[in-house]
């Protein structure tokens, strides 16, 4: 089974969302977590925002709870997915070399926009391009 991790700034907005996705798009043949690199939102529940955006793509964020990134979770994970180049450079930073083979960004060269203190439609437009990605990680649709 593939483990995949997703990483973005608060884990409240675009990495449970792709987590969200990863996990239906990929089935019993991955195990996908997600996290963020600052605590602000640890232990709550994603932005209600891209709960929103997440219904209307079929997916449920509503039992999620933000989770603050750790040196365990690099460790778990065989591909850590980055929502923007910040966040991959922090990432190289907190771990060094240890699983910078591992670490790239989710959509190859470039970001997935944060759509934190925008608008809805902002949100919906993250969602879609975020759920459209899980085809780079994911080839085919499991049961």
């Amino acid at each position: 089974m593939r483990k995949l991790l997703t990483v973005c700034l608060g884990n409240y907005c675009r990495s449970p969302l792709a987590q969200a996705a990863l996990t239906r798009r990929g089935g019993a043949a991955v195990t996908v977590r997600s996290a963020g690199l600052i605590g602000k939102w640890q232990d709550q529940p994603a932005n209600p925002a891209m709960i929103n955006a997440a219904r209307r793509l079929g997916l449920d964020l509503t039992h999620h709870r933000g989770h603050q990134i750790t040196l365990e979770d690099l460790d778990w994970a065989d591909d850590i997915l980055a929502m923007d180049a910040a966040v991959l450079h922090t990432l190289h930073a907190i771990d060094g070399a240890r699983n910078i083979h591992k670490a790239r960004l989710y959509l190859p060269g470039r970001d997935v926009p944060d759509p934190m203190s925008q608008d809805e439609n902002t949100f919906n437009d993250c969602a879609v391009t975020i759920e459209a990605g899980t085809a780079l990680h994911l080839a085919q649709r499991r049961p």
